[in-house]
């Protein structure tokens, strides 16, 4: 017999779980860009890889970043507080993956230690 209550309320909890996940990551960057700080990843070169970036394409990107930092209409004030906000929303992504995991594996972890 299934319980289709309680496979609903999986999957709404894992999909309203998935919601805040992505959007607090994803207002978390777009204030860190706000905020003057776009977060630039270099490609880690593979030997078999299809592209490769090379060291002046890199540079023109972390130049082109620079630039639309200083094209900011905003205060520094309301940089800070982008920036701060952007970080709050990493925490909350954070906290959220955090307490699916123990939702997970919590019981398990309890019945075990004691």
């Amino acid at each position: 017999m299934i319980d289709w209550l309680a496979f609903l309320l999986v999957f709404v909890s894992a999909l309203i779980g998935t919601v805040v996940v992505v959007s607090a990551y994803s207002l978390g960057i777009r204030l860190l860009t706000v905020s003057g700080r776009t977060p630039i990843v270099t490609p880690a070169e593979f030997t078999d890889a299809i592209t490769i970036v090379t060291p002046a394409e890199i540079k023109q990107a972390e130049k082109r970043a620079k630039k639309a930092a200083k094209k900011s209409p905003l205060t520094d004030g309301q940089k800070r507080a982008a920036l701060v906000g952007a970080w709050a929303c990493f925490a909350v992504s954070g906290f959220a993956v955090l307490v699916g995991i123990y939702l997970i594996v919590g019981d398990h972890l309890i019945k075990i230690f004691s």
